[in-house]
């Protein structure tokens, strides 16, 4: 008896935000959705923070010139992402108009204005919104823009066409998350990104990420230049002086067996594709599933406190739950 695959085609892309602009960067997204969706792609990954950009120039200000930080954060308070809100109303309809999973990065801010997020919202291609993750641990200057996550959406997203995670940027340095996602049955694992210059050593984690946990790994990185940032922004010559690349991208899409299947693409823009059979994930476990038969939680365990870290400002601004929802946690290994 011949065995059928289970195909499902999924892109990466790379592209620039409309600088600090939310609205004109998720119309952006709706044109660059519906390529991809044009293309065949049935999931498709949008790079972190893409919405209304990456913050670059926290590493570019000095932390001592909090004017200048302060400038630059405003404008992004200003156009950051409400949960529920106009902009994810409009993300929401992308996906449903394009009929693919739609994974894209936003900054985050709760109504109160002030904390913001590093936040990957997945959609279904019904237009649901089912899942957003916080960014667990913001990398260095990062800390000075965006706030912690928290283990409540640390998981597998269950999609029409299999099990989905994510994983932001430096979280795929953290082997105990990836752990988990695994653990949870994660065949494709999103991992949405911003790299400075050219980065052989993220080309070689996304590889080492698919075959640790023979996952399919698509990494949609940001590839915009300082053009993009607006004349009107302060001390815009002096940060940005010249014509040349703020992320010049670094986009890959890894099959499960560390196969490079789509770029790297660097120092332009454009949408990777590549076909996953998502069947083939399985069969190349039994080799080696890390979390299955290669596992032993006899010797090792893993805890995952998956309860939600609300404050009194923020309760009620989670996607599915309330206040007095009980904790759940994960165990991986002996009890």
């Amino acid at each position: 008896m011949s065995v059928e695959t289970n195909s499902v085609r999924v892109a990466a892309v790379q592209a620039a935000p409309v600088y600090l602009d939310r609205d004109g960067t998720t119309s952006r997204v709706g044109t660059l959705a519906a390529e991809a969706a044009a293309k065949g792609a049935r999931v498709i990954v949008f790079p972190e923070a893409f919405v209304p950009t990456y913050p670059d120039w926290i590493w570019r200000i000095p932390t001592a010139n909090g004017e200048l930080q302060n400038a630059y954060f405003r404008r992004l308070l200003a156009n950051s992402v409400e949960i529920p809100g106009p902009a994810v109303d409009q993300l929401a309809s992308i996906a449903r108009d394009v009929g693919a999973v739609v994974v894209v990065g936003v900054t985050e801010r709760l109504h109160r204005r002030g904390t913001l997020f590093n936040t990957i919202l997945v959609f279904g291609p019904d237009g649901e919104l089912l899942a957003r993750h916080r960014k667990l641990m913001p990398t260095s200057a990062e800390r000075m823009i965006w706030g912690m996550g928290d283990g409540s959406s640390i998981g597998a997203i269950e999609t029409p066409v299999g099990r989905l995670g994510v994983a932001t940027c430096y979280e795929n340095y953290m082997p105990l998350l990836r752990y988990a996602l695994y653990a949870d049955g994660v065949d494709l694992y999103a991992a949405p990104s911003w790299i400075w210059g050219q980065d052989d050593g993220w080309h070689a984690t996304m590889r080492h990420i698919a075959l640790e946990g023979r996952v399919a790994v698509i990494s949609a990185v940001i590839a915009n230049r300082t053009k993009d940032v607006p004349a009107d922004m302060p001390g815009r010559d002096e940060l940005y002086p010249a014509d040349q690349w703020l992320c010049p991208g670094g986009s890959v899409i890894v099959d499960g067996d560390g196969c490079v299947l789509a770029g790297p693409l660097y120092e332009t823009e454009g949408i990777l594709v590549a076909d996953i059979d998502i069947d083939r994930l399985g069969t190349l476990r039994r080799v080696l599933d890390v979390t299955g038969h290669y596992a032993r939680p006899d010797v090792f365990s893993l805890h995952v406190n998956r309860s939600k870290q609300d404050s009194a400002d923020s309760r009620g601004h989670h996607l599915d739950s309330s206040p007095d929802e009980p904790t759940q946690d994960s165990q991986f290994g002996p009890t």
